[in-house]
């Protein structure tokens, strides 16, 4: 677990921004979100396994489903977050998990709205 509470805010804030499906800032709310994640002491890894996760189901969905809108808010996460906390994944799938979720390339973006 991170120590510094504004390394931990960037971390989630860059790990965020590089998911398909997200828009390119955050929100008030979500940047409040942030900081109960921190006061919460959620780890890092639970959260990066939680977007990972999220990226993964909503690819897998069948083709012929009807389509997703794109992800609003890093609320979005937050029941996976729950989810994990009870049942964690094992490394090997969360590593298994980053070879099949393609990063939105950094940059170019503004992580935090005013």
């Amino acid at each position: 677990m991170l120590t510094d509470r504004e390394t931990y805010r960037q971390a989630v804030i860059s790990l965020y921004l590089r998911l398909p499906h997200t828009p390119p800032r955050l929100s008030r709310f979500d940047l409040r979100l942030l900081d109960q994640l921190w006061q919460r002491q959620i780890p890092l890894t639970v959260i990066e396994t939680a977007f990972l996760l999220a990226s993964a189901r909503r690819a897998a969905r069948p083709i012929n489903a009807p389509p997703l809108g794109p992800i609003r808010s890093l609320h979005y996460f937050l029941p996976i977050v729950e989810e994990l906390r009870v049942h964690p994944l094992p490394q090997s799938y969360v590593a298994y998990l980053r070879s099949k979720v393609a990063p939105r390339p950094a940059g170019g973006h503004i992580p935090t709205m005013g």
